[in-house]
């Protein structure tokens, strides 16, 4: 009887937290083939805010010209689209078997079939705008491709929610700073408009989901999942410039890697970005132990 009573509440609060999100999507979701006028030309202004560029701040920023820094942002921000894609299809994958295992007369089921029709959408929008911004998905390397389809296969709970959370808050924090920034290019405000105004639920479920799993979870999965956290973390912060980019520009890649790599300014970057998912996962004790170490390599603790 009291184990009943114990856990009617949060079925009921999770049922009642999907339902409303079922409600957001119905009136607020987007068709990005429809919304964003594809047929416009690309005008030479920023695809990100330049302190937000790997380069900025570097000897090798400085040689380039105003043009070739506007061209580099659109080049990384195409890329950071593509390690988006990468991820979404991976949590694609995982939202079906989440699905799979429960009940889709519930609603956060439904929510959960929802999301994926949401994330098909902006691969096919990313991917759109990737090609507008002068580039190409460039395939990750074979390490985190590997990784990649190991972690769909065997992620539960925790792992996939606390993957999401971080991915999409990281995204989320980017798009919002540009999305009324008249220097960005038309393009990328267009779909950090659609991006952030759904993925604000995808980021309400994926931490309602998360904390719940991980509340459940003994300290033998906690241990475990820490440190594939950390690893998934790590692969996805350090792979949202390709090598290939700087190639784009003349630039020789390994230099320019290394320089992104070392440099201070974009490591503060991506640990401002960062700092939600931060806050939430590690709050809750999902960041510590060795896989911490992933999360402080990848720059997302600061220095």
């Amino acid at each position: 009887m009291s184990g009943h009573t114990a856990k009617t509440p949060r079925l009921t609060d999770r049922e009642d937290i999907a339902r409303r999100l079922l409600r957001g999507s119905a009136k607020a979701s987007f068709d990005p083939l429809v919304e964003i006028d594809w047929d416009a030309p690309v005008e030479d202004l920023w695809g990100m805010r330049p302190e937000r560029v790997s380069l900025y701040g570097t000897h090798l920023w400085d040689r380039l010209t105003d043009a070739e820094r506007r061209r580099l942002s659109r080049l990384e921000m195409a890329s950071t689209m593509a390690t988006g894609i990468w991820f979404e299809t991976i949590l694609m994958q995982m939202l079906v078997r989440h699905a799979y295992h429960n009940d889709p007369t519930t609603n956060h089921v439904q929510y959960a079939y929802t999301e994926i029709a949401d994330e098909c959408r902006h691969t096919v929008m990313f991917a759109r705008a990737i090609g507008k911004l002068g580039s190409r998905a460039h395939r990750l390397d074979p390490a985190a491709h590997f990784l990649g389809r190991v972690f769909k296969a065997l992620a539960h709970g925790p792992l996939i929610f606390g993957g999401a959370l971080f991915v999409e808050e990281i995204l989320d924090q980017l798009q919002r700073e540009m999305i009324g920034d008249e220097e960005i290019e038309p393009v990328v405000r267009a779909t950090s408009r659609i991006h952030v105004i759904e993925e604000a639920r995808h980021i309400r479920y994926a931490r309602e989901e998360f904390h719940r799993d991980w509340a459940a979870r003994g300290p033998l999965d906690r241990a475990y999942s820490r440190i594939v956290l950390g690893l998934v973390t790590y692969y996805s912060a350090t792979r949202l410039v390709h090598r290939k980019v700087y190639a784009q520009l003349g630039l020789d890649p390994r230099e320019a890697a290394r320089a992104a790599r070392r440099n201070p300014r974009f490591i503060d970057s991506k640990t401002r970005l960062s700092r939600k998912a931060v806050r939430t996962l590690g709050s809750a004790g999902a960041i510590s132990g060795p896989g911490a170490y992933f999360w402080r390599r990848a720059g997302l603790l600061g220095r």
